[in-house]
């Protein structure tokens, strides 16, 4: 294919990218990478360039890029039926497939999945639905919702505001003053360095309380995480955190939302991240691996608790009145069938377990002695290193030096793409599940010869 010179141009001069320092975008002071194909973990640009991705785009393409299984399905599905609605019990054999295929996956006290497109939009529903709910059950005031600082839940006004991380908030009149924001369970990074994990997550859970004490526990409406912190650092949660945080909310009738956008579909080498940790969520937010990205969707999974006081709510005021033009779009749902197809069928879930316990080790024994190595953590096909100016002390790099953007460029000149994680040093990895141990190896030497360029 010739190449289109005119391209970069055009992108420069029409395009809004979003997370992009504009300015510099815009003058040609940053680059651009025209993306053209993929196939397994790899991606390809238009000059020809061939990186390992072993960040799945943004955490989301499981099964890996060139899988005609799925392009064959959403093909098929244009050319029967491009579009139909979801309103008022409408649906199309796509949707109403893949939501059985949903539930059949989802933890047992789930009831219903309502589709939207991205996981900003299904944390919007999710928070609606949290309003409804404590409305229907005359419980006007309890409407607050608390996230966590380094949480990440969107990028809308609700789902920014629940996420915990400055560059979502600055400039933007963000969070609004529904939101509350409680301690990261992020115990590399505890203020006392004195605690033990269990302490630590003793101390979350205190503050927590202490949180709900102070601003009412009938003004506390639903708490919100990740199973594991994602874009906020790529945490795993200390030992018993969940079920200290769990016994906190029971305590005081306070909803729980699992925002599985991430870790949802094998990303931990568990079909859902509440099922790894023992969570009994309220809701549980799905998108990325929903689909592996093939097709936007996204999904709002509620609980038969949940779902018996919407139903009283319509028996009351009639048709609830929520919905988007492009719910449950069966192109997306014609995705989202062939993807979890494909995901049984290549035994994926289990090669994240495996292979991602693989990536770990691997890392450890790379770069475990390096003076400037502070964490390597992770759990399934997701893995960070967290770089410190001091291991012994725990002191952090001026965040000036940009130390982390820094490993990244070099390892991009390696050809693996990772990805430089926000408010820290920490560069992150969330490969497709579908990565060998040959292809680990080659991003663990990489990385490797990064940190070293670097550091």
């Amino acid at each position: 294919m010739l190449k289109n010179d005119r391209l970069d141009a055009w992108d420069r001069e029409n395009f809004f990218h979003p997370s992009t320092h504009l300015a510099q975008h815009a003058r040609g002071e940053s680059p651009s990478r025209i993306v053209t194909g993929g196939s397994g973990v790899f991606i390809e640009d238009r000059d020809g360039t061939r990186l390992l991705d072993a960040f799945a785009g943004l955490y989301c393409v499981n099964v890996g890029y060139g899988r005609t299984e799925i392009s064959d399905a959403i093909a098929a599905q244009a050319k029967e039926l491009a579009y139909y609605h979801a309103y008022v019990g409408h649906g199309t054999e796509a949707s109403i497939t893949l939501a059985k295929m949903v539930m059949e996956r989802a933890p047992a006290h789930m009831s219903k999945v309502y589709f939207g497109l991205g996981g900003s939009d299904a944390n919007e529903t999710n928070i609606k639905l949290v309003w409804y709910y404590n409305n229907i059950l005359g419980r006007p005031e309890k409407k607050k919702i608390i996230s966590r600082w380094r949480g990440y839940h969107g990028s809308g006004l609700m789902t920014g505001s629940l996420t915990g991380l400055e560059l979502f908030h600055k400039k933007f009149d963000l969070p609004l003053d529904t939101v509350l924001h409680t301690i990261a369970p992020d115990y590399f990074r505890r203020e006392d360095l004195s605690m033990s994990e269990a302490d630590f997550v003793g101390y979350c859970a205190a503050e927590l309380e202490a949180m709900i004490e102070r601003e009412g526990p009938d003004t506390i409406a639903a708490f919100i995480g990740e199973p594991a912190l994602g874009t906020g650092g790529i945490v795993p949660p200390p030992a018993g955190y969940w079920e200290a945080i769990q016994k906190v909310l029971k305590k005081h009738d306070i909803l729980l939302i699992a925002d599985e956008v991430v870790s949802g579909f094998g990303r931990l080498g568990s079909m859902f991240g509440s099922d790894h940790y023992g969570i009994e969520p309220d809701f549980i937010t799905i998108a990325k691996g929903l689909t592996s990205a093939y097709a936007p969707l996204s999904g709002s999974i509620v609980s038969d608790k949940v779902w018996k006081v919407l139903e009283d709510g319509t028996d009351e005021f009639g048709p609830i009145g929520h919905g988007w033009t492009y719910s449950a779009h069966p192109i997306g749902a014609a995705a989202g069938v062939a993807n979890l197809e494909l995901i049984d069928k290549l035994g994926l879930i289990q090669n994240a377990k495996s292979a991602g316990a693989y990536f770990k080790n691997a890392l450890q024994g790379e770069l475990g002695g390096h003076a400037n190595v502070g964490d390597i953590r992770g759990d399934g096909m997701l893995c960070a290193v967290e770089f410190v100016e001091d291991r012994d002390s725990r002191t952090f790099f001026d965040p000036a030096r940009k130390v982390g953007p820094q490993v990244a460029a070099a390892l991009l000149k390696e050809g693996v793409i990772g990805r430089a994680m926000p408010q820290g040093d920490i560069l992150g990895f969330a490969p497709p599940l579908c990565i060998t141990e040959a292809e680990i190896d080659q991003v663990v030497a990489a990385t490797g010869k990064a940190v070293r360029a670097v550091l």
